[in-house]
């Protein structure tokens, strides 16, 4: 039998997904707030090119958590 293959490429990758839902579940901002802001930086990215679902996925994710972050006063901006 074959080990699965892993869901996530990078331990980054699901320790930032992981960080988002965990804001989300203490209540720090709603799933369609976090819809809104990851699709408008997927939208803002995916003008140049089409987004893989790696590397370039994952830090369009990481930009929209610091962007509602920012917003929310849970992380300064830098």
């Amino acid at each position: 039998m074959t080990a699965p293959e892993p869901v996530f490429a990078a331990p980054w990758h699901a320790q930032v997904f992981a960080l988002t839902v965990h804001l989300h579940a203490a209540g720090q901002f709603t799933w369609s707030d976090w819809t809104a802001e990851f699709g408008a930086v997927l939208a803002e990215k995916g003008l140049d090119k089409a987004l893989d679902g790696g590397e370039d996925y994952f830090g369009a994710w990481i930009e929209a958590l610091e962007r509602i972050c920012a917003a929310r006063g849970l992380a300064e901006a830098e």
